[in-house]
């Protein structure tokens, strides 16, 4: 039986009362603070200042942790709008969000579905607004908007982590580079590149993000209407 069937223990007169949802919020706390690394049920238990026994009554490993722990930060992803585009993008976005928020989520993006409970409502949602399309294109149109979604997160985060490890922000780590891109476009073997990082507009985060979600969306759009 999956964690989310699995009745919880039966309450009982302790220092300490525990529940999923307590185990689960404190989870998060430690990754929130420290990564996926300080997520452990001995560290949640000290936590929780509890014998580590105690948490297999309600979380039988550290996967279905991990699963709650997801189907956590799905309960604030919630997409909505009037239009199937409107959803996507809601979606896309909210997701975006959450991941800023607990970074140790785009560790955990992708993979196998998530079926939690909290998961499957956002699904319904995604499903529900494509209930114009031809069954057999919804899966692959969500899937291309998560596909990119998921890369885009874990770029950013990849950039932050980045930017903390070496304690240099992009600009900082774009001006230590110049002297040699500078140098190295002067040969003359890369002229696309030089141009595009000469004479583009860099945008911020925010508008990249959005911008190719735009360019997903407007695909989708196009073969949709053919």
């Amino acid at each position: 039986m999956l964690v989310w069937e699995r009745p919880e223990p039966p309450n009982r007169p302790v220092p300490a009362p525990l529940s999923r949802d307590r185990i689960v919020r404190t989870a998060i706390r430690l990754a929130d603070a420290d990564g996926l690394d300080a997520v452990s049920l001995r560290k949640v238990a000290t936590e929780l200042d509890v014998r580590p026994m105690r948490l297999y009554g309600y979380i039988a490993s550290k996967e279905e942790l991990l699963d709650l722990m997801v189907d956590a930060v799905h309960a604030g992803i919630r997409p909505t709008g009037d239009h199937w585009r409107e959803v996507l993008r809601s979606h896309a976005e909210a997701t975006r969000s959450a991941a800023h928020e607990h970074e140790w989520l785009a560790d955990l993006l992708g993979g196998r579905p998530q079926l939690g409970p909290e998961a499957l409502a956002g699904g319904e949602t995604l499903v529900a607004a494509l209930g114009d399309l031809h069954v057999d294109a919804v899966m692959p149109v969500v899937a291309a908007v998560k596909a990119y979604v998921i890369g885009a997160v874990r770029r950013e985060i990849a950039e932050r982590r980045a930017e903390r490890a070496t304690g240099m922000d992009e600009k900082q780590w774009q001006r230590s580079l110049g002297p040699y891109l500078e140098r190295t476009f002067a040969t003359g073997r890369f002229p696309a590149l030089a141009t595009v990082v000469r004479d583009a507009d860099h945008l911020d985060a925010d508008r990249t993000f959005r911008m190719g979600l735009d360019f997903v969306l407007d695909g989708i759009e196009a073969h949709l209407s053919r």
